[in-house]
């Protein structure tokens, strides 16, 4: 072992930023564990709802839901309007942060009334835009509902996030997924209250979170009851917002726009049989999803640091060979896992909806571009150019639509889900190239490089050994130990010291 004081001082100086790299780096892994919690919680959770609604409903009734919730994603983009990331980008660096909250909760407030409304008005006509039956139009007064309340708890999310709360972020979270999954099982198992039951189960689970988060909103509130709107400052808010409706609609077509398609092309069974398959993909979005929700806050509060780029790069290395596992695993191991006799004559998707079991692979490889995207999100955040979100998702926008459209009618769900890919993959292409020259990162190329290769490597040996279990089993749990070897490259264990400072 080399001594510390025989160490140039250039070496000790990046031995000191390895250290501190790494203290923030394993920070950033931790929130991502704690927010990861209520995550992989919620998700499980509703994934659980998967194999019961599979069992309870027709895949034309699950058709039906699929394409209701699609609606509701996307119409939530405009409730909201970008309101979250507006208070996450100006309360970071606000001396009167609770100016900024009541400017976007009142702001986010009112513009809930008024499309919640509208909603509520011409449910009717936005049921035949979707392609649902007329009599199931009813539903979307029931997403009106479900809209304005999440938009009233997207503010006080944030921030808690903002905050590094994350345990009481989690626990909201956790207790309003369980309120969701319990009140479905009561209403459809038990009361047998048809396919309205899901709204209502998510309706009562919103209100849980709000009344949850309620103590953060009354002590933002309360502190200056004779509060004005700052027209200042509401500009500012609006003009680093907007980007991010077109985008976040155009983001949101890449992974909704398939089911009206599926609806007015291949009819609501189809979509039924699409959607449980797609919601396998579940498990590669936990990754991302946990990693996004540390990710943001984190790098806006590293980006002054002398290191920051470096430590940027790193994280990239270690999200692509930890989500990289988990992809070959879903992709190696779901197929069996589904139709397999473990449970008996009961599966996680029953086998009316095994046709759609070609999709998988394709979804999570989607999610897993998808994790990359919001990697080179810093870019465009830091630099505040966040306009350019708008062209890169209409870019993803016309691919999905386009391959939707070209592909599906010649080989049904299976299009769908290459346009998954596709799009996120186009898109996560276009952050890079943009983030590389405004924001430029010394990503380490050669490890992320070899990683792909690893990975394409271990799903050519599956192919090549006919996709045996034993096989699949064997070379996943060889992975982690070559994925280890890459990111440690030739510095062994302290994987962020240079060659002057060896140990």
């Amino acid at each position: 072992m080399q001594n510390y004081k025989d160490i140039s001082p250039r070496g000790r100086i990046l031995f000191a930023r390895g250290i501190y790299m790494s203290k923030d780096i394993k920070r950033l892994g931790k929130e991502t564990l704690v927010y990861g919690t209520s995550t992989v919680l919620a998700r499980l959770l509703n994934f659980c709802l998967v194999p019961f609604y599979t069992y309870y409903l027709l895949p034309g009734q699950y058709g039906i839901i699929a394409t209701v919730f699609a609606a509701i994603a996307l119409i939530n983009v405009v409730f909201l309007f970008g309101m979250d990331q507006s208070y996450l980008r100006f309360a970071s660096d606000a001396t009167d942060r609770n100016k900024v909250f009541r400017q976007c909760f009142y702001g986010v407030l009112i513009n809930g009334v008024i499309l919640g409304s509208l909603l509520w008005l011409f449910y009717l006509p936005a049921a035949h835009v979707i392609g649902i039956p007329p009599q199931t139009s009813y539903l979307l007064r029931l997403a009106a509902v479900i809209l304005f309340l999440d938009v009233l708890n997207m503010i006080p999310f944030t921030k808690l996030r903002l905050e590094r709360r994350a345990w009481y972020f989690a626990g909201v979270r956790t207790v309003s997924i369980i309120v969701n999954v319990l009140g479905n099982i009561y209403f459809i198992a038990i009361l047998h209250k048809g396919i309205a039951s899901i709204l209502w189960a998510n309706i009562f689970a919103s209100l849980a979170s709000l009344l949850l988060l309620s103590p953060v909103i009354y002590s933002e509130l309360k502190q200056n009851y004779s509060f004005r709107f700052d027209m200042s400052l509401e500009k500012d808010l609006l003009r680093f917002a907007w980007p991010f409706v077109p985008s976040g609609l155009a983001s949101l077509f890449v992974s909704v726009i398939d089911k009206p398609i599926l609806v007015h092309l291949a009819g609501t069974t189809q979509v039924g049989i699409y959607q449980a398959n797609f919601k396998i993909g579940v498990f590669m979005m936990l990754i991302v999803s946990m990693f996004d929700q540390a990710w943001r806050p984190f790098f806006l509060a590293h980006a002054n640091k002398k290191d920051a780029k470096d430590t940027f790069a790193r994280v990239l290395t270690y999200f692509t060979a930890l989500s990289g596992w988990v992809l070959l695993g879903l992709i190696l191991l779901m197929p069996s896992i589904i139709q397999s006799n473990l449970f008996g004559n009961f599966h996680l998707i029953a086998p009316a909806y095994w046709e759609g079991l070609s999709v998988i692979p394709l979804v999570l490889t989607g999610y897993f571009f998808y994790g990359l995207y919001v990697n080179f999100m810093v870019g465009p955040v830091l630099t505040k150019k966040t306009q350019v979100l708008l062209w890169i998702t209409l870019l993803g926008a016309a691919v999905s639509i386009t391959t939707n459209l070209t592909l599906v009618p010649h080989i049904g769900i299976l299009g769908a889900g290459c346009a998954v890919t596709l799009s996120y993959g186009v898109m996560a292409t276009a952050l890079f190239c943009f983030t590389h020259k405004v924001y430029p990162i010394p990503y380490e190329y050669r490890k992320l490089v070899a990683l792909f290769t690893l990975g394409l490597t271990v799903l050519f040996t599956s192919k090549m050994g006919g996709n045996s279990l034993g096989l699949n089993i064997l070379l996943l749990v060889l992975y982690p130990a070559l994925a280890a070897f890459i990111v440690k490259g030739r510095n062994g264990k302290h994987l962020f010291l240079t060659k002057e400072v060896r140990i």
